[in-house]
Order: C-alpha cells, then structure tokens, then sequence
C-alpha cells in the first residue's frame, strides 16, 4: 500500500484524556511485548550499535515501552552489548508504566521523567535513537525534523513501526485486536481501574484504539518514503541510510530506517 493520509490521531491531541491515552497504550505495550513484534529487527539495531560503538539506547516517544523490553534483552544476549542499556522518553511521559519496566529488567530500561521532544532531544540524552511505533505521527516536515536533529547531533538512529502497511492490517485492526483487547485487559499490569472502566462499561479505550490504529497504517511512510526524507534531513551524506522490512518468523513485518554516521 503506497497510499499515505495524513489523518488524526486520537492520542495526539493535546486535549485527549490522560488516562484513556494511557489505557491505549498499555494495551499496545502488552500486545507488542506478547507477540514480540520487533524480535526481528534485533540483527538490525545490533549492527547498527556496533558500527556505531554504543551501549546507550535512547528510545523516543516511548509511550508505555511496547517492544522495548523484548529488544533490549536480546540485544544485551549479544557479544559487546551486555552493559547495554535503555533510555525511555516521550512528550507525555508515562513513568508509571515505565517503573514497571525499570523493575523488570533490573534497570536495564530506565526512563526520563522530564518531557522530551523528539524534534530537539537534549545534548545531555546522547545515545543510539530509536522510535518504535510513533514515526508516523509525525507529517512529512517534522519526520525531517527529527530525523535531522540526530544528524545535526551525530546520533545514530533507528526507525520502526510494527507493521508491513497493508490492507490486510486494516481488517484486523477492526475485527480480531478488538475481541482480543476485550479478553486481555484484565492481565494488563500496572492494575488500573480506570483501564476496566473504559474498556467495559464505557468503552472508549476499544474504540479509539480501532480508530487509531487504523490511521496508523495509512500513515506509514513506505520504505522508499523513509529513504526520500533521511535524504532531505541529511543533505550533505554524513550517515549511511538503509530502509525495507522485516518479516517474523510467523507473518508479521516490521518496516524500518535505520541511519548512522559513516
């Protein structure tokens, strides 16, 4: 699918309820992390930190960490990565859900409580970027601009977003992940009863998780699209660029940019 719409997400709204947009993203944190989404990207980040000479990942819009935990693990498995550590950030931070992580991996994943925009991270958050899932909210001129900030700053970077942008995703983000969302709520750790609220007796956590991931899809930028505008943020070459997809093992792809000095 090459279409792209630059439609609106929910969860982007300035005026969006807290703990709706909280509730959504637990949901895609459980559901990345229990799939393993982004398991196959993890050759991709490992090369790109070993070129890079990096053991610091500084994850951008974060949202609850979906995928990060299963990443980061693998990759401290690898020879020279095992100090690796991970750095959670986002524009709404959520560092509830990000202590959860924090304990979890015996700080191996801590966070920045403090907000962090993606289109000027602070000098003293230096490390290997990555966003995971997010790079599409941003429309054409600010995706250069976040792209060009991490040239400007020398730091590598790696784009993902956990699908391959097909039809197929669209018809499942109607009919199968909402029965899904309704039956795994109540495993979602941190407990909120809120989270139950507005998945059952209102439910508006379900209907704006349809919406929303529905103009995700059309909002990825294709490979060819990620490699057009790390060309406009990078004019003069300094990083070498690939972009494409990855396949699971079981279906799924996962489309990526992933850049660094050369």
């Amino acid at each position: 699918m090459k279409l792209r719409l630059q439609l609106f997400e929910f969860e982007d709204l300035p005026w969006f309820p807290e703990v709706i947009r909280a509730g959504m993203m637990d949901y895609l944190r459980f559901m990345i992390s229990g799939l393993r989404i982004y398991q196959p990207i993890v050759p991709l980040l490992r090369e790109a930190l070993q070129a890079t000479g990096q053991q610091h990942i500084v994850e951008l819009c974060a949202g609850a960490g979906g995928g990060t935990e299963g990443v980061a693990l693998a990759l401290r498995r690898q020879p020279g990565l095992r100090q690796l550590r991970v750095t959670l950030t986002d524009l709404y931070p959520q560092p509830e859900a990000w202590q959860l992580l924090q304990e979890r991996t015996a700080g191996a994943i801590g966070y920045e409580s403090a907000a962090v925009d993606a289109l000027a991270v602070p000098v003293g958050l230096a490390g290997f970027r990555t966003v995971f899932s997010a790079f599409h909210h941003f429309p054409p001129a600010a995706a250069e601009a976040l792209l060009a900030d991490a040239v400007r700053q020398g730091a590598g970077i790696g784009v993902f977003e956990g699908a391959g942008k097909h039809w197929h995703e669209m018809l499942l983000a109607w009919t199968i992940l909402p029965v899904a969302q309704l039956l795994i709520t109540p495993l979602i750790r941190p407990f909120r009863l809120s989270r139950l609220l507005f998945t059952y007796v209102l439910p508006l956590i379900p209907l704006f998780t349809i919406w929303d991931g529905t103009v995700s899809i059309l909002r990825m930028y294709p490979p060819d699209q990620l490699l057009a505008l790390a060309r406009l943020a990078d004019p003069e070459h300094r990083f070498q660029w690939q972009a494409g997809k990855v396949r699971h093992r079981w279906g799924p792809e996962v489309t990526y940019l992933v850049g660094y000095p050369r």
